[in-house]
């Protein structure tokens, strides 16, 4: 791999790393500050936007609408897992499952996750175009 490659995936990776903690900072900061639906539904699109992190940290040459839609079909698989009961036997047992997997199936989660996908796409586009070559 050319030097010039490699030091654009490191500096997309360090980018992928601050966009978890800002991510994270932001879902914590919407779980302190908001109740109800909007905090519920924040914290699902946020969900994904992490996951977007991760899957542009693990793969920093992939494509926005490729990080976006790996992520998408996590958030989509983890919620209909849901469906099977598995996912809130682990949470019963263990905080991390918990906040990973959930507990109980949502139908509006699967449209949230979408918004969080989107919103994470043109963010991931638009840091793209700013990079120099």
């Amino acid at each position: 791999m050319a030097r010039a490659s490699m030091a654009r995936a490191s500096m997309a990776r360090a980018v992928a790393a601050v966009a978890a903690v800002v991510t994270v900072a932001a879902g914590l900061a919407v779980r302190a500050g908001a109740d109800g639906a909007f905090a519920k539904y924040a914290g699902s699109a946020l969900y994904t936007v992490l996951l977007c992190t991760l899957v542009a940290f693990c793969a920093p040459r992939a494509r926005p609408a490729v990080v976006a839609s790996m992520a998408l079909g996590l958030s989509w698989a983890v919620e209909f897992a849901q469906l099977t009961g598995v996912p809130a036997e682990l949470s019963a047992q263990s905080t991390a499952a918990r906040l990973v997997l959930g507990s109980t199936f949502n139908a509006p989660d699967l449209l949230w996750y979408a918004v969080g996908a989107a919103a994470a796409w043109s963010v991931h586009t638009g840091v793209r175009r700013l990079a120099p070559c």
